[in-house]
């Protein structure tokens, strides 16, 4: 329950916090355009299943992959509205890594194949 709570938070609240610190002039404009980066998790649907609840997503999904955090980082070199768009990717993608985190300090056993199971291991580690 809390780390649907955190995860949630990150998703939905966090953005908010952002646009509003980042962004104060068109903060509510921002504030959308980063939550429509969350679009970024329709690469689920080519997952079979389409949800696992212990899956993390991290280089699983084609849109969560290293080479597409490169990309997303790049785009913070972009003017706006890139600029915000890339930094909505990234903060999605840092949302879905906490809770890959916080799901294998719960479960470590279904990280045994994950794909960033080396990552997660070690971030675990660092915030013991």
């Amino acid at each position: 329950m809390t780390q649907t709570l955190i995860h949630y938070f990150f998703h939905l609240g966090m953005p908010l916090i952002v646009a509003y610190v980042f962004f104060r002039n068109d903060y509510k404009k921002a504030y959308l355009i980063l939550l429509v980066t969350m679009l970024v998790d329709l690469d689920h649907l080519l997952a079979t299943p389409i949800f696992s609840p212990n899956r993390c997503s991290i280089n699983f999904h084609p849109l969560h992959t290293y080479y597409a955090m490169a990309v997303y980082l790049s785009m913070l070199l972009l003017p706006k509205p890139y600029k915000i768009i890339g930094l909505g990717l990234l903060l999605h993608i840092l949302t879905d890594l906490n809770d890959c985190v916080m799901t294998y300090s719960h479960i470590p056993q279904a990280f045994d194949n994950a794909p960033a199971r080396e990552l997660v291991i070690w971030l675990a580690d660092k915030f013991r």
